[in-house]
């Protein structure tokens, strides 16, 4: 167990700083030659929380198959809405930042931000992500769901390290407080 707990951004972009085209596809992803799983199974052995908006919830509800992704990890979904928790999931109606200060007070492993784009740019105004681990496509799609959306914000960054994963490129990054 870690002495303190990250918020860790681990996420995929195009090279042009998309997440996903227009109609939420990650098709784009599945096209460029990686290696294994490009670091994600070495990645999720290192959190026991995941957090992610509602949005991010719903579109993997509805576009992955099989069994919930992350049931042997505690998994948090931001919502407006009142939502009853499930099985592998408590939804969160809450202050994020008193939320997010008590869950990385507790004893643990790091905290993984899934997404999404709304969810993700709050925790960036709100100097919440203590990691940012990017793996860059060689793809360009032009337009789609942007990585970082314009705001009143600013990060500054230190390259812990970078990998090779065939064609793909992973920058690991900490947020400088």
């Amino acid at each position: 167990m870690s002495a303190k707990r990250n918020v860790v951004l681990f996420i995929a972009t195009s090279l042009d700083g998309y997440i996903a085209t227009k109609d939420e596809s990650l098709e784009w992803l599945f096209n460029v030659e990686g290696e294994g799983d490009n670091g994600y199974s070495e990645f999720y052995q290192t959190v026991d929380t995941v957090l992610m908006g509602n949005n991010t919830y719903d579109w993997m509800m509805r576009n992955v198959t099989g069994e919930f992704p992350y049931k042997n990890k505690d998994c948090y979904v931001f919502t407006r809405s009142a939502i009853e928790d499930n099985e592998y999931v408590k939804f969160v109606n809450a202050d994020i930042v008193h939320f997010i200060n008590e869950l990385k007070s507790k004893e643990g492993e790091d905290i993984w931000l899934v997404g999404g784009g709304e969810l993700l740019q709050y925790f960036l105004k709100k100097r919440l992500v203590d990691e940012i681990i990017l793996t860059v496509a060689p793809t360009i799609i032009g337009k789609g769901i942007p990585l970082f959306k314009e705001g009143e914000y600013q990060l500054d960054l230190t390259l812990k390290g970078t990998r090779k994963f065939n064609q793909f490129v992973e920058l690991h990054y900490d947020v400088k407080n």
